[in-house]
C-alpha cells in the first residue's frame, strides 16, 4: 500500500491516473468476456455495468484532484515586545509616558511600521505617527527606533527577548505621539531656493530643454536621491544646539546639490547666502548624518565640499554643454517670450 501523505500531489495525480486506468482496463475486459459468453437476457445490464465503470475512474479521478485534508496547524504565536512613545496634547496633566504592547509577529509584516499598523488596528487605535509610501521614498516615517534615526518602513523586525524601542525624532517638537513638527525644517529648506536659477532667462524656462552632459549629471548622484526624511538632521548635535541658525545636513546637502548642478548660474548667490558664522560652519563634522542616513547618503562630504567653496579652495568647474541664453529681442530669438 502507497502512503499518499508521503508523495507530492503531482506524483499522487499520476500515481491515481495509473490505478484508474489499470482498473478501468481490468473491468473493460471483464466485461467484453461477459458480454460474449453470457445470453441475451443477460446483455441487457450492459449499460448500467457501464456507467458503474464510468462512476468508478469519476470518483477515483475526484480523489486524486482532491488535495490531502492536511489541515493547517495553528502557528505558534510569535510575540514581540514593543515600547512606543505617548503623548496626548488633550491630555495636559498626563505626562510622555512609554507604553508597551506585544504584538504576534503573524499577523503583520516583517517592517516597523507593519508593527505599528497592526498596533492601531488591533490594540489602541488613538496611537499617532506619519506613513504614506511605505516604499522608503516620500520620507513620511521617520522616527527613532532603538535609538538609530530612520525609516519605519524600510527598517525590518528582529524577533529577540528585546523589546523595539520606538521614540519620534529626537530634540524636535512633538505634535503628537510620534508625529514631531518639521515646520523649521521645511522653513530651511524653502531658504536654500531649491530650483534652477537661470538670470535673464525667466520667461524663458519651460519652452526648451537645457543641456547637460552625462559627466555633468553624475555629479548628481548622491545628492538629489535626498527624500527629506529629516533623520539626518535630527541626529546632529550642533543642529540641537543652534537649529534656529544652522541649517543642518539635509538642508546643506540639497544646497550643495544645486550649486553643483551644470545648468545652475547662481551658484554664486546661493554661496554669499551661506557665507557666515552658523549656516555651514556650525558642522564639527561628527558624520552623524552619514551614519544615520537610511537613504545612504553622505551629507558631512556634500557639507565639506561646501566649505571648500566658501573658502576659495575649489570652484565649480565650467560644464560641458551650454545652453545659451535665448535673444529677447523680438524677431530674432529661437524662442518666444513666455509672456507673449
Amino acid at each position: 500500500m502507497f502512503n499518499f501523505n508521503i508523495i507530492s500531489h503531482a506524483s499522487r495525480f499520476w500515481f491515481c491516473t495509473i490505478v484508474s486506468l489499470r482498473r478501468g482496463m481490468r473491468q473493460n475486459s471483464r466485461f467484453s468476456s461477459h458480454r460474449f459468453l453470457s445470453s441475451a437476457g443477460k446483455a441487457e445490464k450492459q449499460p448500467s455495468e457501464t456507467e458503474n465503470i464510468i462512476n468508478a475512474e469519476i470518483a477515483v479521478m475526484k480523489e486524486c484532484k482532491t488535495p490531502p485534508e492536511d489541515r493547517k496547524v495553528p502557528e505558534k504565536p510569535r510575540l514581540q515586545t514593543v515600547r512606543v512613545y505617548r503623548w496626548n496634547p488633550e491630555k495636559p496633566n498626563v505626562k510622555p509616558f512609554m507604553q508597551q504592547f506585544s504584538v504576534d509577529l503573524n499577523k503583520c509584516g516583517t517592517m516597523v511600521l507593519d508593527v505599528l499598523a497592526l498596533i492601531k488596528a488591533e490594540h489602541d487605535p488613538t496611537l499617532s505617527y506619519r506613513r504614506s509610501c511605505r516604499e522608503g521614498i516620500c520620507g513620511s516615517c521617520s522616527m527613532n527606533i532603538n535609538g538609530v534615526n530612520t525609516l519605519a518602513c524600510i527598517t525590518k523586525v528582529k524577533e529577540s527577548p528585546k523589546p523595539i524601542v520606538i521614540y519620534p525624532l529626537p530634540h524636535s517638537y512633538v505634535i503628537r505621539d510620534l508625529v514631531t513638527d518639521m515646520e523649521q525644517f521645511l522653513k530651511q529648506y524653502q531658504h536654500i531656493e531649491p530650483f534652477l536659477k537661470r538670470p535673464g532667462e525667466d520667461n524663458f524656462l519651460g519652452l526648451r530643454q537645457i543641456l547637460q552632459s552625462p559627466k555633468d549629471r553624475d555629479k548628481l548622484n548622491g545628492l538629489y536621491e535626498c527624500i527629506l526624511c529629516g533623520c539626518c538632521t535630527y541626529s546632529c548635535p550642533p543642529y540641537w544646539w543652534l537649529g534656529d541658525k544652522f541649517l543642518g545636513p539635509a538642508t546643506l546637502l540639497q544646497a550643495y546639490r544645486w550649486i553643483i548642478d551644470s545648468r545652475d548660474m547662481g551658484h554664486k548667490e546661493r554661496l554669499s547666502k551661506l557665507r557666515d558664522f552658523y549656516s555651514v560652519y556650525r558642522c564639527h563634522t561628527i558624520f552623524n548624518c552619514t551614519k544615520t542616513c537610511p537613504k545612504a547618503l553622505n551629507p558631512g562630504k556634500a557639507i565639506a565640499q561646501i566649505k571648500r567653496l566658501l573658502a576659495g579652495l575649489t570652484k565649480k568647474e565650467r560644464p560641458d554643454m551650454e545652453t545659451p541664453l535665448p535673444n529677447p529681442c523680438n524677431g530674432e530669438g529661437q524662442y518666444q517670450c513666455r509672456e507673449e
